[in-house]
C-alpha cells in the first residue's frame, strides 16, 4: 500500500499538471487567432515567455497532425519539442527573440549537431519570433532542417487554423 501511495502522490500532480497545462495552451492558441494582423500576432508570440513558447509551438504541430512532447528547459539537449507524424520523429527548436536579435549560424550549428544522430528520416525545426542572418540560412541549405522564421511560423498559424476549421 505505501509503495501505492507513493506512486499516487507523484502521479496525480503530474496528471492535474499536464491537463492544466493543456488547458492553458488551447486559451493562449485562441487568443493568439484573435489578433488583427500577421504582425500584431509576432508581438504578441514574443511577448510570451520561452517555456509558453515551446508549449505554444507543440500545439501548433499537434494541430497539424503531429503528436509532440516538450523536453525543453535548461537539459533538453538542444530540442525543445518532439514532433512525431506517420513514425517519424521531427526535432524542434524554439527561439523567442524580440526585433533587434537575429538567429545566426552558430546556433543553427548547435542544433544540427544536437539532432543530427537523430535525422535519419525526419527534419529538424529551428523556429524563432525573428529572423535568420544569411550565414544561418546558407549552412541549413544542405542540410534536413527547416529554419521558420517570424513570416513563416504566421503561415503555419493560418496552416493549423484551416486545418482546424474543415475539421
Amino acid at each position: 500500500w505505501l509503495i501505492l501511495i507513493l506512486i499516487l502522490i507523484r502521479v496525480i500532480p503530474w496528471f492535474v499538471s499536464t491537463k492544466i497545462r493543456k488547458r492553458r495552451n488551447a486559451k493562449r492558441f485562441k487568443a493568439g487567432e484573435a489578433w488583427r494582423s500577421d504582425r500584431d500576432l509576432i508581438y504578441w508570440l514574443r511577448g510570451m515567455n520561452p517555456a509558453e513558447f515551446e508549449e505554444y509551438i507543440a500545439d501548433l504541430f499537434s494541430k497539424l497532425g503531429y503528436k509532440t512532447k516538450v523536453t525543453g528547459g535548461s537539459h533538453d539537449g538542444g530540442v525543445d519539442v518532439i514532433a512525431e507524424k506517420d513514425g517519424i520523429a521531427h526535432y524542434i527548436q524554439c527561439k523567442k527573440y524580440f526585433s533587434k536579435h537575429e538567429v545566426g549560424s552558430p546556433e543553427v550549428r548547435n542544433f544540427y549537431g544536437a539532432v543530427a544522430d537523430h535525422l535519419a528520416k525526419g527534419k529538424g525545426y529551428f523556429i524563432t519570433t525573428n529572423k535568420f542572418t544569411l550565414e544561418a540560412e546558407q549552412f541549413a541549405q544542405d542540410k534536413p532542417i527547416e529554419l521558420v522564421d517570424s513570416h513563416k511560423l504566421v503561415n503555419y498559424i493560418h496552416l493549423a487554423e484551416k486545418a482546424k476549421n474543415k475539421q
